[in-house]
């Protein structure tokens, strides 16, 4: 069966809050799908990383497209990225195999959106699909730094 996933990502790639601000973060993202009454199936996942890690849209992601040339990017490429940088990635460089040109991943055009992070809240099966302009803010506020979302099926 197929599990839907909201990620709560900071903008900065190589950032990560302070203990209480996760905290408070996360608490307000619970409040905001719904809270975690024991009648559903949300989960929700505090991650932090040691390197930048990919937060991807999994079946949801369609296309990637080059930030230099436009030209797509093969998707087995960016599965073959991913595989290859289970850990994490030590830096975001890279070169993309249409054009040959030097980017950082955060670049490309994700047709669907992806993103990188050190830290992540993750929730599992929530009853949003997403959270609006005001609610990011409000998440970013308690956090401590500017956020993005995420959504993706597994």
């Amino acid at each position: 069966m197929s599990e839907a996933v909201l990620s709560v990502i900071p903008t900065d790639p190589h950032w990560q809050p302070e203990e209480a601000g996760a905290l408070r973060a996360q608490a307000l993202v619970t409040e905001l799908v719904g809270g975690l009454a024991p009648d559903t199936d949300v989960e929700i996942d505090v991650d932090w990383y040691e390197l930048p890690s990919v937060v991807d849209s999994a079946q949801n992601l369609e296309r990637i497209g080059c930030p230099r040339c436009r030209a797509s990017i093969d998707l087995e490429w960016w599965a073959d990225l991913i595989e290859d940088h289970e850990d994490g990635f030590p830096t975001l460089d890279a070169t993309v195999p249409c054009c040959g040109a030097d980017v950082s991943l955060a670049q490309l055009d994700f047709h669907w959106p992806c993103g990188f992070a050190r830290f992540e809240i993750a929730v599992w099966n929530p009853e949003t699909d997403t959270l609006s302009e005001a609610q990011l803010n409000s998440v970013a506020r308690a956090l401590g730094h500017p956020v993005r979302q995420i959504r993706a099926h597994v």
